[in-house]
């Protein structure tokens, strides 16, 4: 019918059958009745080699950046109340004396291999296909027709900068923190890559660190302890505060000053735990130890340990 395969001139006698050979479609020769005005001339294999991109020029395709991590270390008060701070990076950027091109006069060629793409598919078995980088252009694909005697074609060369990142307030020693598109430039168009920083946060000799609270060991007397009273405790750069320490406080209470801590994502602060240690003097004056000997004598018959030699026996 209209639109079918027409028969070609036959030879003398001809019958109007024609010989059809799947050469003619996907081959360059013409045989038989194919050679004609109506034939395809190179072949399908030339309008396939045109649609994916054979036949012409391609574009390199762009590359994302290298991603980069990069150590700070912090005092304490700044891993607290966060900071910013100048980081020295070095990474792989586009060559500055090629601009990236890798050739030396800027006019790459698209690499043969990977036909512009960078990568190439090889069978993974089961109809499925896997993709790798091009190993004749390195992913790039384009190749250097003079390369650059900077970067040897490769395109990239070794670049260094300084950078001010701001640490945010609350960060603990050995957090990795991802700042977005801060790392290497990217390559043909292509996004930059990230950038992690790894925080190590110097100890402080008065405050310690438990999530979002800050901990203080702060000593009492024993008659503090046992009578009670107002303390004094130190914040991290802030006033002191005042707690009420209860008459007959043990060793090792764990009171709170709410506020008084680490900064949290949401703005908020954490708490401050206050943890009391009774201290005993090594040196007593004599009427120091007057007042002992007399609160030694009020208090003959009480001992403390009882409680632990009978739950020794019960157990």
């Amino acid at each position: 019918g209209n639109g079918g395969f027409r028969p070609g001139p036959g030879g003398p006698g001809s019958t109007g059958s024609f010989n059809f050979d799947l050469g003619d479609l996907f081959g360059g020769g013409a045989q038989g009745g194919g050679g004609g005005a109506g034939g395809f001339g190179g072949g399908l294999g030339d309008v396939f080699g045109g649609l994916f991109g054979r036949g012409g020029a391609t574009r390199a395709q762009p590359r994302r950046g290298q991603d980069i991590e990069s150590e700070v270390t912090l005092s304490f008060t700044e891993a607290v109340e966060g900071a910013t701070v100048p980081l020295r990076m070095s990474s792989q950027a586009p060559c500055k004396a090629c601009s990236g091109t890798g050739d030396r006069d800027g006019t790459p060629r698209v690499c043969p291999t990977c036909v512009g793409t960078g990568q190439v598919s090889r069978g993974g078995g089961g109809g499925f296909s896997l993709t790798d980088p091009c190993v004749e252009c390195r992913g790039r694909g384009l190749i250097a027709q003079n390369p650059c005697e900077t970067c040897k074609g490769s395109g990239r060369a070794r670049s260094a900068r300084t950078m001010q990142v701001r640490i945010p307030a609350g960060v603990s020693d050995g957090q990795r923190i991802r700042l977005r598109g801060k790392g290497a430039p990217g390559e043909t168009g292509g996004p930059a890559g990230d950038l992690y920083v790894v925080v190590h946060v110097d100890p402080h000799p008065v405050f310690g660190r438990k999530d979002d609270n800050l901990t203080v060991t702060v000593p009492v007397t024993l008659p503090e302890a046992a009578l009670g009273g107002e303390i004094k405790v130190p914040t991290l750069g802030g006033p002191p505060v005042t707690l009420k320490l209860p008459p007959g406080t043990p060793n090792g209470r764990t009171m709170r000053a709410r506020g008084k801590g680490a900064v949290r994502k949401d703005g908020t602060r954490g708490d401050l735990l206050v943890t009391v240690e009774v201290t005993v003097p090594k040196d007593l004056s004599d009427p120091a130890r007057d007042a002992l000997e007399s609160y030694r004598e009020a208090t003959v018959g009480e001992d403390p340990r009882a409680e632990l030699f009978k739950a020794a026996k019960g157990a």
